[in-house]
């Protein structure tokens, strides 16, 4: 079997993938009740297959490991603007500030992901940043649309992983994974996986992908790419820019390009 064909099977539903999801933690539905502070009928409502309503979406994800934003994602809701990105215009800077820093030691990489989150909180643009939906489709188009409220177009998706991960793909290559015309695949899954900070396994169940083996922990660079990269969500346009300035001045005389692959994935 080649990668290409290895894992995607039809979308089961979201209720479906949280059942196996809750599985995977040997959750019961009264359990995720418990975790999230919400009824049990809700949950075991949303199991059988009925749309979870913002409010639950909100409550079950920190209990199941996972980011808001990304469950209502891969529930294949609308966003709330509330959960996208502060300024969608830091688009721009948010691989760059991942991109120095990953070419700097783990302890200057801990000062830059502690500074992003000092930093003060500024008023959120009036434009919403929410992204949209109509354009992305399957289990790659609920990945690049995570990976999209990272503050990640198609650009900085492909250069920014070809310096944390293996994946070394063309940007218009990126949106036809989203259209559903390039095929996902475990390499694919384990590298988007590792940039987003979530297990591989989980994000797979999720997307309705099967991975044939299971894949090693993301590398502790990958790992903290994945936290700067979230916390770099919070950032305005200015202040993300003057990240990225501040990283590439870290990096002193090295700072004449970047190395592929830095993980060693």
């Amino acid at each position: 079997m080649n990668e290409a064909a290895a894992g995607v099977r039809e979308h089961p539903g979201f209720g479906v993938m949280l059942a196996w999801l809750l599985d995977r933690r040997a959750l019961r539905a009264e359990d995720l009740a418990v975790l999230s502070g919400s009824m049990p009928d809700e949950v075991r409502a949303v199991l059988a297959g009925e749309v979870p309503g913002g409010g639950l979406i909100r409550r079950i994800a920190p209990a199941v490991g996972f980011h808001a934003v990304d469950l209502f994602v891969l529930a294949g809701l609308a966003v709330p603007d509330d959960l996208a990105p502060l300024d969608a215009a830091a688009e721009r800077w948010a691989p760059y500030i991942v991109m120095e820093a990953v070419h700097l030691p783990a302890s200057q990489r801990r000062e830059l992901l502690e500074l992003v989150r000092s930093l003060p909180q500024e008023e959120r643009p009036s434009v919403s940043a929410a992204k949209p939906i109509s354009s992305l489709a399957g289990p790659g188009g609920r990945i690049i649309r995570m990976l999209q409220y990272r503050n990640l177009d198609r650009m900085g998706m492909a250069r920014l992983l070809a310096v944390v991960t293996p994946t070394y793909l063309s940007a218009p290559t990126y949106s036809m994974i989203g259209a559903g015309d390039t095929e996902l695949t475990p390499r694919l899954m384990t590298d988007f996986a590792a940039v987003l900070g979530v297990d591989a396994r989980d994000l797979a169940v999720l997307t309705g992908f099967d991975l044939p083996e299971v894949p090693p922990p993301a590398a502790p660079v990958a790992q903290d790419a994945a936290a700067l990269l979230w916390e770099a969500r919070r950032l305005s346009a200015a202040q993300a820019r003057h990240v990225a300035e501040l990283a590439r001045s870290m990096r002193g005389d090295s700072a004449t390009g970047y190395f592929l692959n830095l993980s060693g994935s």
